[in-house]
């Protein structure tokens, strides 16, 4: 049987991945990654609180809060109504991401993927695309989440991961240009995944080609990724360095 040939065609070197509703369901981070950790959050400061990481989150927490002798308990209240609100701030996700390493690293947790992700990372990485990971979550969630896979260790097929920190808020196409000049790649050379239309916007201000992934289920479903092209899975998405002209098509 011939399978229907894919219907959005990049000839791009690079493609960049988003994580929540994107390569994973936003439900397992939800349900399972975030209870982890925040009943963790104070054995964390207690046990590591000198270490460099850890203290340069706190203290990120305390310049945030306005509260510059703010103790480890307040500290605690902050990240969990932090987590209550979903809220995307730097040091939250550093001290998630430490507190997610140890868990993978101990076998209490084990990432989750959407079918169609890990076939189609492998089948471009083979084909000589580079992949890259920006996501809301650390660099070191992002490293312990592709290196403890049901289908093992992913990390070898990544070229580089980028953060809030390192590469700046995910709706602002600075970060975008900083991630390209990261990558020495010119932006139309970059493809971008995404589920948030915010986030797409802020890749396409940069130069850069995108794709919203919408799966059904996800949060960010229902509000569509605006006039972005779209894909269900990644099983429709073809990319390639042909040298070609890039057709963008957009799907319903």
């Amino acid at each position: 049987m011939t399978l229907p040939a894919p219907a959005l065609r990049f000839d791009v070197d690079a493609v960049v991945l988003d994580i929540e509703g994107t390569t994973s369901a936003t439900g397992f981070v939800v349900d399972v990654l975030y209870p982890y950790s925040r009943s963790r959050f104070a054995a964390l400061l207690s046990e590591r609180g000198a270490d460099p990481e850890v203290a340069r989150a706190v203290a990120q927490v305390r310049e945030l809060t306005g509260d510059p002798r703010a103790d480890a308990a307040a500290v605690v209240k902050t990240l969990d109504a932090w987590l209550d609100e979903d809220r995307k701030a730097t040091p939250l996700k550093t001290l998630q991401g430490l507190i997610w390493s140890q868990g993978f690293a101990r076998g209490d947790l084990v990432a989750h993927f959407y079918d169609d992700v890990v076939p189609a990372l492998r089948a471009w990485h083979a084909a000589g695309l580079r992949l890259y990971v920006y996501s809301s979550g650390s660099v070191a969630a992002q490293r312990a989440w592709f290196s403890s896979t049901p289908e093992g260790d992913l990390l070898p097929l990544l070229s580089g991961l980028h953060d809030t920190e390192n590469a700046g808020p995910k709706q602002e196409p600075e970060s975008y240009r900083r991630i390209a000049h990261s990558t020495r790649l010119a932006p139309e050379r970059l493809l971008f995944l995404s589920d948030r239309c915010g986030e797409l916007d802020a890749a396409r201000a940069a130069g850069w080609h995108t794709v919203g992934i919408r799966r059904p289920g996800e949060p960010y479903f229902e509000r569509g990724v605006g006039d972005h092209a779209q894909a269900g899975t990644f099983d429709e998405i073809s990319v390639g360095t042909t040298g070609s002209d890039t057709t963008r098509s957009d799907t319903t």
